[in-house]
């Protein structure tokens, strides 16, 4: 993108909508996605830190009057300066507390989404932090109101404010116009020490006290890490206004290293944006995350970030199956061109593809946990196999049937002038048929209809063999009857062999099939494997917040706070223990469902051929005894 777009923008009736432009602009983008968003008052320059995070020196309108200029959320979607194969998504928030829009309400939509969105939250402000900076940011406090982690219970009340930490963004507080000497007690100090003092808690349980605390609270308590950048001002008061077009050397060179120091620890130590368990977002999902979360806010309900998951699991998975199938039928479409191969050709490039697709699926989707999808995938695949091999039959078949077409010509013509209607003809006849069997037999050993072909043609000529047969003097009624009860043998025989044929090219697809389904039992237990690492990567990252948290109560003297901390932790370990167990069972469900569903169609297939085969041995069986009989 050359320039930003409007990603959020408000309707007429005041409801917040995405623009379907730029989720095509998003959908186009398969990276994962480091999102970058700013909140904060209007009229502080958030604009400007987005315009030098895309690297450019105009982009997002920055303005020079009292008026607002950015308005809804607006999006540049650059390449990550340092993460190769990333996308770096900015997203330019709406100025907070604007006289002009009369709605509280709407400013803390604005926030909630810059939080539900981002990897990284950056809070722009002016002046110092001093407590009314920190009471300016009231809408940290409404986020237990606003965002909820887990669906609907049967407990409406329950405060799943705990956590926020594992999926929330990291915090970065940038005071701009900072004019101060950073000096704690009389010692220089840190832009985090200034921070993390402004940050800090009072003793008490007064209703002031409390007021105090809570803001402080909430930031400590959701944010997995916090940051802080303090801006001296950039140029002198009357240049301000057109910071944008100002030569660098117009800049104050102190502004220029805290700008460039803030950059670099931006491009460094963003993540990328993951969902709930860890899952990767691309541009495609973070523009179905944003109009799952905007749809939710404008119909009143609150955004609950299980439920976006679940939503966007549908719509993930149901893609991943239709790309995992378009990858294999790609494939088996360039094969169907060189029809009729050997089964073992088209059983092999099966495989191939079949894993293929199950990677394509894989690598897209998330939360299959009952498996539904890939199920899907697989029976999809498995009926286009069966099609692809059904087109490889008919193409043998013409094939074969071509071919005794043309070694049969001369017995076609022989038949015609009455050749074998005379004494001795239907020994005649037999050589001729035998020649054309053997060379027959030598062009198509590798024909996967071969037998069934040599069957059906065999069936046909026995009714000329029995006109012959029934013609010539040269042969007794007993030889004649030998000969006949001889021919059906035959017959029976060959159809014994088609049917042989079939069992074995029966016996390669399950073949090929269970390879296949071991295949993707193979990946999906990699899947899993990855799933509950990032699970347990997310659970340790918020655990070491936690710790982090309770290690700063302690060393301020809030045993009490500490104490609950601990049970807070125990609760969550006990939670994530809980989920990993659950998991490890759902996925064992899955293996033992999916094996017990291949045996069970393997066992009637070959049930239904076993009972086949064995009626035509004893066909087989009483036609030999009918001419041992006569002889």
């Amino acid at each position: 993108m050359d320039k930003p777009v409007c990603l959020i923008d408000t309707a007429s009736d005041g409801k917040l909508f995405v623009q379907q432009s730029a989720m095509q602009l998003l959908e186009q983008i398969q990276q994962p996605v480091v999102v970058v968003a700013v909140v904060g008052l209007y009229r502080t320059g958030k604009s400007y830190l987005m315009n030098r995070l895309a690297g450019k020196p105009t982009g997002f309108a920055l303005g020079s009057t009292i008026e607002s200029k950015t308005k809804g959320i607006w999006m540049w979607c650059v390449p990550h300066p340092t993460k190769a194969g990333t996308t770096l998504v900015l997203l330019d928030t709406e100025g907070l507390g604007d006289v002009d829009k009369g709605d509280s309400k709407h400013d803390t939509n604005i926030f909630c989404l810059a939080v539900l969105l981002s990897s990284t939250l950056v809070y722009n402000s002016r002046g110092t932090i001093d407590n009314r900076a920190v009471e300016e940011l009231q809408y940290v406090t409404e986020l237990t109101d606003c965002i909820k982690v887990k669906a609907k219970s049967s407990d409406e009340d329950v405060d799943d404010s705990n956590d926020f930490v594992k999926f929330f963004p990291s915090f970065i507080w940038a005071v701009r116009d900072f004019t101060l000497e950073r000096k704690i007690d009389g010692k220089d100090a840190t832009e985090n020490d200034y921070l993390e003092f402004a940050l800090k808690l009072k003793h008490g349980t007064s209703k002031k006290v409390m007021e105090h605390n809570l803001p402080r609270e909430c930031i400590q308590k959701f944010f997995p890490s916090r940051t802080c950048f303090t801006f001296p001002f950039p140029t002198a008061p009357e240049n301000v206004s057109r910071l944008e077009s100002l030569d660098p050397a117009d800049l104050s060179s102190e502004f220029l290293e805290v700008t460039e120091r803030f950059c670099k620890f931006v491009f460094e130590k963003s993540e990328v944006k993951k969902l709930k368990d860890g899952y990767t977002v691309t541009g495609r999902v973070l523009g179905h995350l944003a109009n799952t979360y905007v749809d939710t806010i404008s119909s009143g309900a609150v955004p609950c970030l299980e439920n976006a998951v679940i939503a966007m699991a549908m719509i993930e998975n149901e893609a991943a199956v239709k790309e995992g199938l378009e990858v294999y039928q790609s494939g088996m479409e360039k094969l169907e061109s060189s029809f009729p191969l050997e089964l073992e050709v088209v059983s092999s490039e099966h495989q191939r593809l079949s894993s293929m697709a199950t990677q394509t699926f894989m690598a897209r989707s998330f939360r299959d946990t009952d498996g539904k999808h890939l199920k899907s995938l697989e029976e999809k695949v498995n009926t286009l196999f069966d099609g692809y091999l059904c087109q490889n039959e008919q193409a043998s078949k013409k094939r074969c049937e071509d071919l005794l077409s043309s070694l049969s010509a001369t017995m076609t013509e022989k038949l015609k002038q009455g050749l074998y209607a005379k004494s001795g003809g239907y020994d005649l006849f037999c050589k001729d048929l035998e020649d054309i069997v053997k060379k027959y037999n030598s062009q198509t050993n590798k024909e996967v209809k071969a037998e069934s072909v040599l069957e059906e043609f065999l069936k046909r000529k026995s009714v000329d063999s029995k006109a012959i047969l029934q013609a010539d003097k040269k042969l007794t009624e007993k030889e004649k009857k030998i000969k006949e009860e001889t021919e059906k043998a035959a017959l029976l025989e060959q159809e014994i062999k088609a049917k042989e044929e079939t069992q074995r090219q029966l016996l390669e697809k399950m073949e090929a099939e269970r390879r296949s389904n071991e295949e993707r039992m193979r990946q999906m237990k990699e899947k899993m494997d990855e799933e509950m690492r990032l699970q347990r990567e997310e659970a340790q990252r918020a655990m070491d917040s936690k710790l982090r948290e309770q290690a700063a109560l302690l060393e301020k003297g809030f045993q009490e706070k500490a104490d609950r901390m601990s049970q807070e932790m125990e609760e969550f370990k006990r939670q994530n223990t809980e989920a990993e167990s659950n998991r490890a069972r759902e996925f064992a469900e899955l293996l033992e469902n999916s094996n017990k569903r291949h045996e069970e169609s393997m066992a009637l297939m070959m049930k239904q051929h076993s009972e086949q085969m064995k009626a035509l041995q004893q066909q087989m069986s009483r036609r030999s005894s009918g001419i041992c009989c006569i002889m």
